[in-house]
């Protein structure tokens, strides 16, 4: 393809496909968990000590993809994929090499703020820069990438398993350090912004490429009641998803009285439907609108937290607890599309960055909140029913944003007809 005077443009798909390639090695952090018992046995730290660092990792991931989206806009994603590289490379090799010394607050600087810095900064990068690449197909873009982050830990957990029982802990940190460093160090020397007034005009069959409703920085967006609207909406998907992950095992056991070793297959499989609802439900909103698809999300999720204490039956019990993440997993891939929609390109990274802070929120919020309901009520039931009626206020929500978007497209069409 080329365009202007002669210059060629780089394939978009091979930039989706570079966009992944940073996705797939920042999304290992969910494999953390294979870590743990390891960590434990040779260094003799309690778990919560442990686990601690996935805390700190998640947090940095929130704030970095906050305060650093503004970089991301300012310096582009190559130079963004770059500094994500070198964070979470170091952040990992730092980790080697706290295992290697018995450190444990050095373990929490590298893996946990080092590495959560590259998380956060990698997270926006390719993100923002797809919804450019793909006006036509801004969900499916962003659902490849964020599918990829879904994806990665089940790529990475046997692994990470494989390497600390042939060469120890220290040796996989150095290993996966240096490898995840080139796989984002390649993706991101090829990731740029498309060219100015890319695909402007296209036309995909039928369908003209929508025309976003403002184009708005981030110090406005955040003025707007529709970037709020969004972030509840975002807080309440993900802080209900996360609770339902951090328990699922038990639950099944309690209500559908499946067997430890079923509960924990189960888990598995429940993060391909994570990640299949990235893709799946993002590249669905190309074609049903993001309104829609959000009001869709909330609506199969009141039916199934209601419904899920009194589904016994084992096989349909998991059914619904897959279709559940499906939503949770679709959630965090339609949203920088619906940002797009909403808010235009201008500053799309550093407004992700500022809705992502509902995903740390959540991160803290969700498993806290569901093992105290659980302790509160000793059962599972109250657990399901208050997120029920959480979900409740999210369908709200998404109707009430309507009325917004409503009044943003009357408002440019008046200004359309008036120039």
């Amino acid at each position: 393809m080329k365009m202007g005077e002669g210059k060629k443009v780089k394939n978009r798909w091979l930039i989706a496909l570079a966009a992944v390639g940073i996705h797939i090695s920042i999304g290992s952090v969910y494999a953390w968990s294979v870590f743990t018992n390891p960590i434990i046995e040779q260094h003799g730290w309690d778990l919560s000590a442990v686990s601690l660092t996935f805390s700190i990792a998640i947090a940095f991931l929130g704030l970095s993809a906050a305060f650093m989206g503004h970089f991301v806009e300012k310096y582009g994603p190559r130079v963004s994929g770059l500094v994500a590289a070198t964070f979470f490379g170091i952040g990992l090799v730092g980790a080697g090499f706290a295992i290697s010394i018995d450190s444990l607050i050095l373990l929490y600087i590298t893996y946990g703020a080092l590495g959560g810095i590259g998380l956060g900064v990698g997270y926006i990068t390719p993100v923002s820069t797809l919804v450019k690449w793909f006006p036509d197909r801004r969900g499916l873009a962003t659902g490849l990438a964020i599918m990829g982050f879904g994806f990665a830990a089940m790529i990475a957990s046997p692994i990470m398993a494989s390497l600390i029982q042939s060469v120890g802990i220290a040796n996989t940190f150095f290993t996966l350090g240096i490898a995840y460093f080139v796989i984002m160090f390649a993706s991101a020397l090829y990731i740029e912004r498309p060219p100015a007034g890319y695909m402007e005009e296209v036309e995909t069959g039928e369908k003209r490429v929508s025309t976003d409703l403002s184009q708005l920085t981030a110090n406005e967006a955040v003025k707007t009641r529709r970037f709020w609207y969004l972030w509840l909406m975002l807080f309440i998907n993900v802080t209900c998803g996360i609770a339902i992950l951090s328990v699922a095992s038990p639950m099944a056991q309690e209500i559908a009285g499946l067997s430890a070793a079923a509960a924990a297959t189960m888990v598995g499989i429940m993060g391909v439907f994570n990640g299949f609802g990235r893709i799946g439900w993002a590249s669905i909103s190309d074609y049903l609108g993001r309104a829609n698809v959000y009001t869709l999300f909330f609506l199969i999720q009141i039916v199934s937290f209601f419904a899920l204490p009194s589904i016994t039956h084992a096989v349909l019990f998991q059914v619904v607890l897959f279709l559940i993440l499906t939503c949770y997993g679709g959630g965090f891939a339609s949203i920088p599309a619906y940002i797009g929609d909403l808010f235009g390109t201008k500053q799309l990274g550093a407004i992700h960055g500022y809705i992502l802070t509902a995903w740390a929120g959540a991160g803290l919020v969700g498993p806290i909140l569901a093992s105290w309901i659980r302790e509160t009520t000793n059962s599972y039931a109250g657990t399901l029913y208050i997120f029920g009626f959480m979900f409740i206020v999210a369908l709200v929500v998404s109707l009430v944003i309507r009325i917004d978007i409503k009044q943003l497209k009357k408002k440019n069409a008046v200004t359309n007809l008036a120039s």
